[in-house]
């Protein structure tokens, strides 16, 4: 079978690999499409923390399953996405129900090789059921199951300002549950096009250009001089981390879902003054990945707008590098696996 490795970074190449055989307690799957995550990019780029050179890159996964254990209840045949991290069962954190924050988490397409691969075996409890929904809905499944985690962190109540610094693919799932919790969004990034997108096709009601000289004043006007109770960081770079810190509110939540390798800088005074949370968003949890499967089927969320661009399999090595570049206007690149 074919295989996509990032063999450095900057450095994508096609490879041959034995087409995996069916072990007990997993399940191998025909991969129908592969969502292009900001991980991924920021692998390429040689910016992701916690990775290692080569790897098969890709953990936003669409797929049918072909082989399985007879005992997991699946069936051949079945659309399916999967929960791409896998967790250990017994450290702390599992045991306290959060197995996205496992001690020793491998995430497919980061620590394990991941899902740009035509064939692909997965531990039969990672399987999620499609439940109907299209091969593009279920690759979308997990980018929006982290929005919905970070909000679910944040526990957001109707009617309270969420800033959310970031429109990327993260970012905008983030803001599309934070509105489904009531939530008044503001949408702050330094991309006018994704600003745009934010509202024509996520009804986000107030924007911010992070450019602009008076960012802070607007926010406040915003929020009618009370500055946003939920402030959540989807863009993990660390100016823009630590500049946030600047538009919470007294007693406010902070919850950092994007990732970066830097050292967290903290006005303590201004920090404690305000007596506000700080907290981290891993991952996301099944019961998240159902959250989002309810959404897309009832049609609370709309995934058409965020697959902005598509690729076959073939095209991947060409096409990947454009994708860095904010003038191509991706929101979320799509590979297509089709036979």
């Amino acid at each position: 079978m074919q295989i996509i490795v990032c063999t450095t970074p900057g450095q994508l190449s096609y490879q041959t690999a034995e087409k995996p055989t069916l072990q007990p307690g997993r399940a191998i799957l025909q991969i129908r499409r592969v969502g292009v995550c900001g991980t991924d990019l920021h692998a390429f780029e040689g910016t992701q923390p916690y990775f290692s050179y080569p790897r098969i890159l890709g953990h936003e996964l669409a797929g049918e399953v072909v082989e399985v254990d007879a005992a997991s209840g699946f069936a051949v045949g079945e659309a399916v996405t999967i929960i791409p991290y896998y967790a250990c069962g017994h450290c702390v954190a599992c045991g306290a129900g959060k197995p996205n924050a496992c001690v020793q988490l491998q995430t497919v397409g980061v620590h394990i090789d991941g899902g740009m691969v035509e064939y692909l075996s997965v531990p039969t409890n990672a399987l999620v059921r499609g439940d109907g929904l299209s091969y593009d809905e279920l690759a979308l499944v997990e980018p929006l199951a982290i929005g919905a985690h970070g909000v679910r962190r944040a526990q957001v109540q109707p009617g309270e300002f969420v800033l959310v610094v970031g429109a990327g693919p993260i970012g905008l799932g983030v803001m599309a549950f934070a509105k489904l919790a009531g939530g008044q969004v503001i949408a702050l990034d330094i991309n006018t096009n994704r600003l745009a997108f934010c509202q024509q096709s996520l009804g986000i009601d107030h924007t911010v250009n992070a450019r602009d000289a008076d960012v802070l004043a607007q926010i406040r006007q915003l929020t009618d001089g009370n500055m946003p109770t939920v402030v959540i960081d989807a863009t993990g770079s660390l100016g823009a981390i630590n500049g946030a810190f600047s538009f919470l509110a007294h007693g406010g939540r902070y919850v950092l879902v994007g990732l970066q390798k830097g050292v967290i800088k903290v006005d303590h005074p201004e920090f404690h003054k305000r007596e506000a949370t700080l907290m981290s968003s891993r991952n996301a949890t099944c019961a998240d990945f159902h959250t989002v499967i309810h959404a897309l089927k009832t049609g609370l969320i709309d995934p058409k707008p965020f697959i902005t661009h598509r690729v076959r399999f073939d095209q991947v090595v060409d096409q990947f590098s454009g994708w860095l570049d904010p003038a191509n206007g991706v929101i979320k690149a799509m590979i297509e696996i089709d036979t």
